[in-house]
């Protein structure tokens, strides 16, 4: 025999299970937004070390390097 989902008990049952859900979706909902900023401070920061590498790449000149080609190059001259 199934119980009458009517009675004041399983009612109170029902709608504090449902309260739960609702208060766990509420945050859920704010860490969403939370992550969802989180994500476009970083592509920001993204862009803009995009940016500036590509700005640095256009400094040097292709084909030309200012550190040293060989180590030996870069030895003192009493070894």
């Amino acid at each position: 025999m199934s119980a009458n989902p009517d009675t004041p008990t399983e009612v109170r049952v029902l709608e504090a299970r449902i309260t739960e859900l609702e208060i766990k979706a509420s945050f859920s909902e704010d860490l969403v937004d939370h992550l969802n900023d989180q994500v476009a401070r970083q592509q920001e920061q993204i862009d803009a070390l995009v940016r500036e590498v590509m700005q640095l790449r256009r400094q040097v000149p292709e084909g030309r390097s200012d550190g040293p080609g060989n180590l030996r190059d870069d030895l003192p001259p009493h070894y």
